[in-house]
């Protein structure tokens, strides 16, 4: 039998991006903290799903065959085929961890979060040292603002995988959350150190910085994100924030204004804009 390397959703996107902070300073800045869907190339990506459903043909009782199709449908949003695949995988091989895994981050991006909670647990169940699984319980229960449970996995997860960007950022979010600005920017040092070109790691530790008085800090910080993604305007919006925290209301107004530019309804830069006269 053939067999697959296990692609736990190989989709950077689906695994977590946890973007944004849940509060700073009073300032509210959600973000939906998991799954993007891809842009890849529509055609290229039908090419390697009919690929892949030849390979299913080929080899029906393969559980990877059907999880790594599965991860290919859901980084193009078709996720109820996603799911599907998924599950056949989950009937073939019920102890599969990585299917588990995906199909729980499947179900988040439909809304099914009681499903995919379940799901995150019978990973672990399956293999307690299945580290993404962790990973994917955390951002959910921290979502559902279970923050004491969501620090227990992101321990666990980073315990399983110190090397893992994503689970340091998680867990600095919550120690965000719970006013551990110190805390909170040793994480965000530790995701910085594991992966230097995702912004959302820079953009959380600016805002800390500014929790704890030191907008020049934030200002590096919040530049280095637009460095990564100059389009990202609640950044824009953070960086006017650090300047008028500065006092520098000339500054301040120019990036209020750039974030406007990007999203006219940005509520930090809107709020920022009425104080400093943009």
């Amino acid at each position: 039998m053939v067999r697959f390397r296990s692609s736990l959703i190989a989709l950077a996107a689906l695994a977590a991006p946890l973007a944004g902070c849940d509060s700073m300073s009073g300032i509210s800045t959600r973000g939906p903290g998991y799954a993007e869907v891809s842009v890849a190339d529509p055609k290229a990506v039908a090419a390697n799903i009919d690929s892949l459903d030849a390979v299913v043909v080929a080899h029906p009782n393969d559980p990877e065959a059907y999880n790594t199709r599965g991860v290919a449908q859901a980084k193009i949003g078709k996720y109820d085929r996603a799911i599907a695949d998924f599950s056949q995988a989950i009937k073939l091989d019920p102890r599969n961890a990585s299917a588990y895994t995906n199909r729980a981050l499947a179900e988040r991006q439909i809304g099914a979060n009681d499903a995919a909670l379940t799901d995150f647990t019978h990973a672990i169940d399956s293999n307690p040292n299945h580290g993404p699984a962790y990973l994917g319980r955390a951002n959910l229960l921290r979502a559902q603002n279970r923050l004491p449970e969501a620090m227990s996995d992101l321990d666990q997860a980073i315990r399983l995988n110190p090397e893992n960007a994503q689970s340091f950022h998680a867990r600095g979010l919550i120690h965000q959350k719970n006013g551990d600005n110190d805390r909170a920017v040793k994480d965000f040092d530790n995701a910085i150190d594991r992966d230097p070109f995702a912004a959302a790691p820079y953009q959380a530790r600016g805002q800390s910085f500014l929790s704890l008085g030191k907008p020049d800090k934030a200002i590096e910080d919040f530049n280095a994100a637009l460095n990564v993604d100059n389009r990202n305007a609640e950044a824009w919006a953070m960086l006017g924030y650090a300047y008028e925290k500065k006092g520098d209301r000339k500054l301040a107004a120019e990036n209020y204004r750039r974030a406007l530019s990007i999203n006219p309804e940005q509520p930090i830069a809107k709020q920022g804009a009425g104080r400093v006269g943009a």
